[in-house]
């Protein structure tokens, strides 16, 4: 047995965890203890550690969930949880969560120095917040404790198990739900259709049944709305769980009532002597309400995927250099000044200098732009980009929140917590429509019980349940939900996905549109455009030269010629003496030729002339093309241009948009020349070069801040922030998966004309829901009055509950039926 020199516990060295360091190994008794091992300076924990005697213990210290004897120390959270929460305090302890202090000293728990806590940490837990009312916080999903609204999540940790125990749990709600409200349908229906089910059944028995079977689906799979909707009228903030409590409730305990005391109900509202019960409206207005909200949370779930795409950009480790010893450190070790290496491929872990070496880096997912950046001493480098194919090394100057990727991320939470609820407008209409509705009808049970015909009681019972009956929220209810889900799957078929119905509802509005130019407008990917020969020499003889030298280089330009050489399927030959010019071009001899591909200062240098091509260089420069000169045995031979070309629909498109009425505005962070090539080029009313991600987002807040209705368009993860704060984001198909996360409308085919599509869905989609409401009202507002008795003084008519309930599905049947026209139309 050996110790372990951090927590000195007694371990196997034949099953431990073991680290080398000055030639010496140590074992360990779990991963907690080999890490902070590693991070500790030699000076230190040296080897001596491996020979001091055991302290005995009864349980790991590393993991003990004693209480401490020190007054100083606070525990915020259970051992579970503060495996994941931040430090709050300013000194805490590395090896034992959730022992934290205000002042500096040593752990209850393993006696080791507190550390103090980095300022730049980023948030580890997941902190949920209500998107109506943000003084609301919770480290746990459920419901505002005012509205009833489900939390959101506010901050992610990329760590941190994404739960999705509230969808599981409306999901089997809402199966179970379907299940036993199914047979409560047909039961009530057959009859009506001419299924001799009396023949089988009697009716006695079918409402008995139908009794059995709706309870559990009112008190069971329902239960959480009539929490909501207590809550909603204790703050008086109604909403449509307030409908749906009042309508289940109305319709399940009058029909409750009317089971076990017939005899209390005048003959008028009999039925072959039989109350009639509506159980099957209240099964079926709880299962209805709850697909609407297993929809919304699938629509939910999605919303933290962007910030943990953006966090998982960063990698979990960096590659330390200190005192000339290399070493892996967990990221949140990472400090301004230490020195990291970055091998091949590696992900850069902070940002920072480089000071060592050169190399090209992937930052398309940082700036979107599809071009590797050579990098070399003094240059600047962004945590979460790619190295390509260079070992370099790095000082670390931005981490932990500081860094490029961070504030990314904080600007997609932000602007993702400002977009409003799903069901707002329905909200909206139901917070004036309910107390109207309960107003009518306790006034109905007071007239009713004061000076209505005998029995009073039952009639004023009856009549105030015929009013709750038939302003039901079943066709409120469905008035958008209907809409919208007819609406996203004509948008499906179109190839235009949408995320939530505030996207129909404001795209509508959109008068703006902001798109990016790389992988928007344009292909996002750089290839050969021109290749111009000069004298007698063959265009595809100075490509294949041109391409067999450019096939040793490792600058991205000299990808796109050599792809362009394997689409022509070209055979190129081998390059010998290959010689690399920084910043210039590069040379070799191909079959006995001497080629040469670069700048004009190089060819000049080897006495080329290129003044015969440069008028024609010139005009391919303009258009943002990116021009080499190449030459052959000491004379011009030609011109190569790369550049990232339009797509052939984005003209087009643009076209179209402009005669919609929208104002185009580019932001891109390319340079201003090949930005204003593209803008020209498309009649693209505004351009803006060279533009930063966080300058994006602010753009498009300063846009909104005039009164603009902005939708946003982009495919790269520099997009994200402006994606989510704009009205509308969105998204190309093809672009990075955390755009597509933060946006609110997906074009599935990465082409701009999709924008056209979902413009005039979202106008279809809006009118149809005004129409649907009109309808949901309209019936709803002449039923109540007539419901209440308005008519019997002069007429002596009642509205039973029977034609409460059928004026209510009639209602609901011209919803539906008005919605399903939208699989119809064109687009």
């Amino acid at each position: 047995m050996t110790i372990d020199p951090i927590c000195k516990m007694e371990v196997d060295p034949a099953t431990a965890l073991s680290a080398e360091r000055d030639g010496e190994k140590f074992h360990f008794c779990s991963e907690h203890c080999r890490t902070k091992f590693l991070e500790m300076r030699a000076e230190e924990h040296g080897s001596k550690h491996d020979h001091e005697p055991a302290t005995p213990q009864h349980e790991h210290v590393c993991c003990s969930t004693s209480p401490p004897s020190s007054p100083m120390v606070q525990f915020g959270t259970t051992t579970s949880d503060a495996a994941s929460a931040a430090p709050t305090k300013k000194y805490f302890c590395p090896m034992c969560p959730g022992v934290e202090s205000d002042e500096p000293g040593s752990c209850p728990k393993c006696g080791m120095a507190l550390e103090l806590a980095a300022p730049t940490a980023p948030a580890t837990r997941t902190v949920y917040t209500c998107p109506m009312h943000p003084e609301i916080e919770q480290d746990h999903p459920g419901i505002c404790p005012k509205c009833g609204m489900e939390l959101e999540p506010k901050y992610v940790a990329a760590e941190d198990e994404e739960d999705d125990s509230e969808l599981r749990d409306m999901s089997r709600r809402f199966w179970v739900g379907f299940a036993l409200g199914l047979p409560v349908l047909l039961l009530a229906m057959a009859p009506m259709v001419g299924i001799p089910l009396d023949a089988w059944l009697s009716v006695g028995v079918s409402h008995w049944i139908q009794l059995a079977l709706c309870t559990p689906v009112v008190a069971w799979a329902g239960w959480p709305f009539f929490v909501r909707g207590w809550h909603s009228l204790r703050t008086w903030n109604l909403n449509m769980f307030t409908l749906t409590a009042l309508g289940t409730g109305a319709a399940y305990f009058y029909s409750l009532f009317a089971l076990l005391f017939p005899r209390l109900l005048p003959e008028s509202f009999l039925e072959n002597g039989r109350a009639v019960v509506y159980f099957e409206a209240a099964a079926m207005i709880t299962v209805l309400v709850l697909l609407g909200q297993v929809l919304e949370l699938r629509a939910r779930r999605r919303t933290s995927g962007a910030i943990r795409e953006l966090l998982s950009l960063a990698p979990p480790v960096a590659h330390l250099v200190r005192d000339g010893q290399e070493r892996d450190v967990p990221l949140s070790d990472v400090h301004p000044g230490d020195v990291l290496r970055v091998r091949p491929g590696d992900k850069i872990p902070v940002d920072g200098t480089v000071t060592d070496g050169k190399s090209s880096v992937d930052e398309a997912m940082i700036t979107g732009e599809p071009v590797p950046v050579s990098k070399q001493p003094d240059d600047g480098v962004i945590g979460g980009t790619v190295n390509q194919t260079g070992s370099f090394l790095m000082r670390a100057e931005r981490v932990g929140g500081d860094t490029v990727l961070s504030q990314i991320v904080d600007m997609v939470g932000q602007a993702q917590r400002s977009r409003a609820p799903i069901q707002r407008l329905a909200d909206v209409a139901a917070s004036y429509f309910v107390p109207v509705v309960v107003a009518a009808a306790i006034v109905t049970f007071i007239v009713w019980a004061t000076i209505g015909p005998q029995p009073r009681l039952a009639h004023a019972l009856i009549n105030a349940v015929a009013v709750l009956i038939i302003a039901c929220p079943c066709a409120l209810g469905l008035a958008t939900p209907m809409s919208i889900m007819v609406g996203v799957g004509r948008g499906a078929r179109a190839g235009v996905l949408i995320k939530n119905a505030e996207v129909l509802e404001m795209m509508k509005r959109v008068d703006t549109l902001v798109v990016d130019k790389t992988g928007t407008l344009t292909e996002g990917q750089p290839r050969l455009t021109a290749c111009v020969p000069a004298g007698d020499i063959m265009e595809e003889q100075l490509l294949r030269l041109a391409a067999a030298v450019e096939q040793q280089s490792e600058h991205p330009l000299a990808r796109s010629i050599v792809r362009e050489a394997a689409q022509r399927q070209l055979d190129l030959p081998n390059c010998e003496q290959f010689n690399s010019v920084t910043g210039e071009g590069v040379a070799g001899r191909v079959d006995e030729h001497e080629v040469v591909i670069g700048k004009p200062a190089l060819l000049n240098q080897r006495g080329i002339d290129v003044a015969p091509l440069a008028d024609r260089a010139a005009e391919l420069q303009q258009a943002g093309q990116t021009v080499m000169f190449a030459g052959i045995d000491g004379q011009l031979a030609g011109i190569l241009a790369v550049s990232d070309p339009i797509k052939a629909s984005t003209a087009e498109a643009v076209q179209t948009l402009h005669r919609l009425g929208l104002r185009i505005i580019m932001l891109t962070g390319d340079n201003e020349r090949t930005a204003r090539a593209v803008a020209e080029n498309l009649g693209i009313d505004e351009v803006e070069a060279g533009v930063k991600p966080e300058h994006k987002h602010e753009r498009v807040r300063a846009l909104k801040a005039q009164g603009h209705a902005v939708a946003m368009a982009g495919d790269g993860i520099n997009d994200a922030p402006a994606l989510a704060a704009a009205d509308v984001g969105i998204a190309m198909g093809t672009g990075a998966d955390v755009a597509i996360e933060s946006a609110g409308v997906t074009l599935v085919k990465g082409d701009l004309r999709g924008i056209v599509k979902a413009v005039l869905l979202s106008r279809a989609v809006v009118r149809n829901i005004r129409q649907n409401l009109f309808f949901a009202f309209v019936y709803n507002s002449l039923g109540v009055p007539i419901a209440a008795g308005a008519l019997y003084p002069l007429f002596g008519i009642l509205l039973s509950p029977v034609l409460a309930a059928a004026a209510m599905s009639f209602s609901s049947f011209s919803v539906v039926t008005n919605a399903l026209r939208l699989r119809s139309s064109a687009l």
